[in-house]
């Protein structure tokens, strides 16, 4: 039971971390997942391309493709929708820890 809730928490947490980094440049998969490792979360791909497409689905994100060393790759940037509720989540998280104090 413990370990349900922490995982919905931690997918609430791992969200405001993509949209936040989608904010400053396109992200891709890999670098998320070392970004998201830096701060704790052990994640897969298994996991997190869910993420993007349910959040790309949503209206949060965009993505696009471009050749890297003849690979294709999936770049996500974050859309207007993205960044306004980006801005409420903060807003939120900000709260809730001065709550927590």
């Amino acid at each position: 039971m413990k370990d349900k809730v922490l995982r919905k928490l931690f997918l609430g947490f791992i969200q405001i971390h993509i949209l936040h980094h989608a904010s400053k440049e396109p992200v891709f998969g890999l670098w998320m997942i070392e970004e998201l490792q830096e701060h704790g979360y052990e994640i897969s791909a298994g996991t997190l391309y869910p993420i993007f497409h349910n959040l790309e689905k949503n209206g949060l994100l965009t993505a696009s493709e471009k050749v890297i060393e003849g690979k294709v790759r999936k770049y996500y940037g974050i859309t207007a929708e993205g960044k306004e509720v980006l801005k409420l989540a903060k807003e939120k998280a900000m709260e809730l820890i001065d709550e927590l104090e």
